[in-house]
């Protein structure tokens, strides 16, 4: 028998998967603005979040002075202004798109205690409304990957070193020619951050990722898949394309169209 979930969605393809997120992450962020003045957003960067984010960008309905926005993770060694930069692609992506009243992104070119005092803090001086994230090859979230993942972890943010499979999954993405090019260091919210915010919104996209996404939902919460902890938040909803999905086999997503 298959397992219904409604709070899983599948599209037939990516684009129509990141659609379908930017338009629920908008409905939340419309929903919260009636009551908020301000509405605090963790958001990740990756390929996988491409559509969401352009749609989100040319909302006519948010009020983007009111929200204030985090990056969740950054590689620690790249050059200045290098175009895989997660704070870069934000910048590109979203964030020089809208009028927020803050942007706050990490900084690895600084000292590294020193930032991980700042950005702890920017956290956490409000609860997180939103956090819009995707899962790994290797079913990390943010870069929690299976060897640092703790899902009790006491940091708000740290330093980790990255698994090979994670750094692979970044030549896989087209963001590094080669694995000796990917930054071996990064810095992450941690598991417990990202399960903090009120309301989850997780896209996930391509073939890449079926096994992870089987692993998320095997009904099993481990280390081992950091992303399965997702299914113990009271508000975290998925967004798949067909490819990422195809391996859930057991899992009755709620829709199933274009």
């Amino acid at each position: 028998m298959l397992e219904s979930r409604e709070d899983i969605n599948v599209l037939s393809t990516g684009e129509l998967a990141g659609v379908a997120a930017g338009k629920k992450i908008e409905s939340c962020i419309e929903k919260l603005q009636k009551d908020k003045k301000i509405i605090r957003i963790v958001f990740a960067a990756a390929p996988s979040q491409d559509a969401m984010l352009d749609y989100l960008s040319k909302s006519k309905t948010i009020k983007w002075s009111n929200i204030v926005a985090f990056n969740m993770d950054e590689y620690i060694g790249l050059p200045e202004g290098a175009t895989q930069s997660f704070a870069n692609y934000l910048e590109e992506n979203l964030f020089s798109k809208v009028s927020l009243k803050k942007k706050y992104t990490i900084n690895p070119s600084s000292a590294i205690d020193e930032e991980l005092t700042r950005y702890s803090k920017l956290i956490s001086v409000a609860p997180i409304d939103i956090v819009c994230l995707g899962i790994g090859e290797n079913g990390h979230i943010a870069f929690n990957d299976p060897p640092v993942a703790d899902f009790n972890d006491k940091h708000i943010i740290k330093t980790v070193n990255l698994d090979e499979p994670c750094r692979l999954q970044q030549v896989h993405d087209g963001c590094f020619d080669t694995l000796e090019d990917v930054p071996k260091k990064a810095l992450t919210l941690t598991i417990p951050t990202l399960l903090s915010g009120k309301h989850l919104f997780c896209v996930v996209l391509g073939a890449k990722k079926s096994e992870a996404v089987k692993n998320t939902f095997s009904g099993s919460v481990t280390t081992s898949c950091p992303a399965s902890i997702l299914t113990t938040h009271d508000n975290c909803e998925f967004f798949f394309d067909e490819a990422a999905f195809k391996d859930a086999s057991k899992i009755k997503p709620k829709i199933l169209n274009d």
